[in-house]
């Protein structure tokens, strides 16, 4: 087309071939991928024959228990073989449906290799700073009685930093590569069935969630097996099994590491593109969302597979990792309290309890079926009712798998009714999950009142939209913080009332009680994360079925999907918050008997009551407040080069609104990675140096007025009020946003005037006020709370 526009041969889009620009010359595969490939079949084969056989040789020297989960993660990981061949199977309709989804794959790809070369960079730098703050630490009693040395201390976290990052790494590719090739295909069953379109789009996700939940899972039981065997854990004279969940942290804070930055570049490449397309193309030029002339149309494309997907991935991924570890140490802490015999069951019961995750989802992911409704091209039923169906249906199973892992794992002599508490403890967490949802879901969705009174807000204006919208926000963080709540007083109590005792004779099970509850909350993860890659998903398809210039019936389709997606991704989004509001709470308390085991001194509570330990909880809160103003300014200054080069497209190339000319796509794109890119760095160094560099300063003026534990005494000031005021915030943004997204759409079927109108302008104006707060910030935060807490408990040693 570009020869025909020097030519001048130039006539409408719809008399010619519509063809997309590449934005690269050839796809991209990770480098891990690559050798893979090129590897002979029959070689390959053995190699995998091969690589099992020493995980499950490992897994049997360690425990039964780490044997059944290696094969529930392998069976796993065989389903998802069969989701994949199932999804790639579909029609990715015609020739120009194909283009598009060409250009954004080349697009998404081309973004995850520099964005993630960028994070590999940062991590072996941080490898760096870990192993030389180890080889100069102190040790804990249990590591000089076990003979394990600096050095030894130092490699394993270090690895165990290094795999973690690289394994969320992968998780995020998954969910890229899958959310590429899924759209189109949904595009294309749109064609033809609501239902068909939604159940691809389903299955798609649960391909993602199935890899990245899986790979958390086995990373760490591999990570636990390989420790155990080769420093002969409980031999004489060696470390005992209580003593190594300690050894996993480093896991985690890669994971929380990879996660944060995939977050903030994702959410800041999406959100510039989507915010800078709608200004100029909507509002502007009164175009519809995603219609080819508008030159950004592409970069918001990409955008969802890079912010959406893989930075999802990742974070989901990080949430799982830090919620086992943490919870194996707990279990391990209270075991060796209460002179348990064998705790092994109380340490493995997380890897156990995510591994029927991977089977219960894999159940709900396969009740929602695809069926043609002939001679309609409407759906006949609600999508989000079919998805809650599919999640009562998972939540039923988890409750029952829940049961039988308690039994099985937590049943001791000692006390031989606490694991019905502990199940009790569980049940708890499952309701919490589900309230997030439905609270979310009631503040998000469009069916219900509080996005209706959003909607009719705009009717009297721009503003009138954004004050309902920070009202509506900031009314939804109340039922979720009464929720937590009861959650944490039920979970201890039920814990604390479990029978279990300490050598002192005192109750003890209300921190693992706690445990227990995030760990049935964590208990549906998958299919969670299978709701919230069909978001994703399905705005791509709507925006190649404009692109490809549809029938309006087929948009009408991909527009309910859309909608229904936005709810979901909210709904993930309030899930993930409740999930890391209770792991971090579990995480303070390891990172307390952290600090206490390695300065040989009780640290039983925090007093704010001491003038430096109040300023490090105002430090915390500020550290939320500024990340946040950083990552909102981030997209703020990069969606104003979008805006600037789209009116600059419109102005020199006037035939673009009249399809005699082709927008240049791939300048938007250049400029949001090259942008999200740069603007990432500034609030993750943010996030990584602030508790380090206080605990520090603490630290030397603690040695200086006489009070040896003033540092950790700060950090944990700073992480508890930084937890408290990241939830709400992120409960604040991501609702806020949610609805703000909603109501727009609720518009766009033709109420209050439908697209076009004043009230719809007023609403997209909501709408972009509220992205980057659903899809930057929001996210971001709670990866960053978590962060926060799995950082200060590797870093204690620097803070004593």
């Amino acid at each position: 087309m570009d020869d025909d526009v020097e030519n001048g041969n130039l006539v409408s889009y719809q008399e010619k071939a519509r063809t997309f620009p590449n934005l690269r010359s050839k796809p991209y595969n990770p480098l891990i991928f690559q050798i893979f490939t090129r590897i002979n079949g029959r070689v390959f084969a053995v190699l995998l024959l091969l690589a099992l056989g020493a995980v499950l040789y490992v897994g049997a020297a360690t425990s039964p228990i780490v044997v059944f989960v290696f094969s529930i993660c392998i069976a796993a990981f065989i389903f998802s073989v069969y989701l994949t061949r199932w999804v790639l199977a579909k029609d990715e309709g015609p020739p120009e449906m194909s283009q598009i989804s060409d250009a954004i794959r080349d697009g998404a790809e081309g973004f995850f290799r520099t964005q993630y070369g960028t994070i590999s960079k940062m991590a072996v730098l941080l490898a760096f700073v870990i192993l030389s703050i180890y080889l100069f630490r102190s040790t804990t009693p249990q590591q000089e009685s076990s003979g394990l040395g600096r050095s030894t201390t130092a490699f394993i976290t270090v690895a165990a930093f290094l795999l973690g990052a690289l394994c969320s790494g992968i998780a995020g590719y998954v969910g890229m590569w899958v959310s590429v090739r899924a759209n189109v295909r949904v595009s294309s069953a749109a064609r033809r069935s609501a239902r068909e379109a939604l159940q691809i789009a389903v299955r798609a996700g649960g391909l993602s969630a199935m890899v990245v939940v899986g790979m958390a899972v086995i990373g760490v039981a591999i990570l636990y097996a390989t420790f155990y065997v080769w420093l002969g854990v409980d031999s004489p004279g060696s470390m005992k099994v209580v003593d190594l969940p300690l050894l996993l942290v480093g896991y985690g804070f890669g994971a929380s590491f990879v996660a944060l930055f995939a977050q903030l570049g994702g959410g800041i490449f999406t959100k510039a593109a989507d915010v800078g397309a709608d200004l100029v193309g909507k509002i502007e030029q009164g175009i519809p969302e995603d219609d080819p002339r508008n030159p950004a149309v592409i970069a918001d494309l990409v955008g969802d597979n890079v912010g959406d997907c893989a930075a999802r991935g990742a974070d989901l991924f990080e949430s799982i990792a830090a919620e086992i570890i943490s919870a194996m140490i707990l279990g391990g802490t209270m075991a060796q309290h209460c002179k348990i015999e064998d705790p092994s069951g109380f340490i493995l019961f997380p890897l156990v309890v995510h591994s029927f995750d991977l089977v219960v989802s894999s159940v709900g992911i396969l009740s929602i079926r695809g069926t043609r409704e002939l001679g309609s091209k409407l759906p006949v039923e609600d999508p989000m009712a079919i998805l809650q169906k599919g999640y009562s249906v998972t939540i039923v199973l988890a409750v029952i798998a829940f049961g039988v892992s308690t039994r099985w794992l937590l049943y001791t002599e000692q006390a031989p009714s606490a694991w019905l508490n502990f199940a009790l403890c569980g049940l708890v967490g499952i309701i919490t999950a589900y309230a997030f949802v439905w609270i979310t879901k009631y503040y998000t969705d469009y069916k219900h009142e509080p996005v209706r009174t959003l909607a009719l807000s705009s009717a009297t204006g721009h503003g009138t939209n954004i004050i309902a919208g920070v009202s509506l926000g900031l009314e939804s963080t109340a039922l979720p913080v009464l929720v937590i709540s009861f959650a944490i007083i039920s979970a201890y109590w039920l814990g604390q009332t479990s029978g279990l005792m300490d050598e002192t004779g005192s109750p003890t099970g209300g921190l693992f009680g706690t445990a227990v509850a995030t760990m049935g909350m964590l208990s549906t993860a998958a299919y969670v994360l299978t709701m919230d890659m069909f978001g994703p998903i399905a705005d791509n398809a709507g925006g190649i079925v404009e692109m490809a210039q549809q029938p309006e019936s087929v948009r009408e389709i991909t527009d309910v999907l859309d909608a229904v997606g936005n709810t979901t991704k909210a709904t993930t989004k309030g899930f993930a918050i409740g999930s890391a509001a209770l792991a971090s709470f579990l995480l303070f308390s390891a990172y307390m008997d952290e600090v206490a085991a390695f300065s040989h001194l009780p640290f039983k509570q925090v007093d704010i009551a001491i003038p430096e330990v109040f300023i490090g909880g105002l430090l915390g809160s500020m550290l939320i407040f500024l990340f946040s103003a950083w990552a909102c300014a981030a997209v703020g200054k990069t969606a104003q080069e979008v805006v600037n080069e789209v009116r600059r497209q419109f102005i020199e190339r006037p035939g673009i609104m009249e399809y005699k000319e082709k927008p240049d796509y791939g300048r938007c794109v250049s400029i949001v990675a090259s942008a999200s890119l740069k603007e990432m760095i500034k609030p993750g160094a943010l996030a990584i140096l602030s508790p380090i560099i206080i605990g520090f300063l603490f630290k030397m003026l603690g040695q200086f007025t006489g009070q040896p534990l003033l540092g950790a005494k700060v950090v944990a000031s700073l992480l508890m009020f930084a937890t408290v005021s990241g939830i709400l915030m992120a409960l604040f943004l991501n609702t806020a946003g949610g609805a703000w997204d909603n109501a727009k759409k609720f518009i766009e079927t033709g109420a209050l005037g439908g697209k076009g109108s004043d009230c719809h302008k007023a609403a997209v104006t909501g709408d972009t006020v509220g992205d980057p707060f659903k899809d930057t910030a929001g996210p971001s935060l709670h990866v960053l709370i978590k962060m926060l807490a799995t950082i200060t408990l590797v870093m204690a040693p620097i803070f004593l």
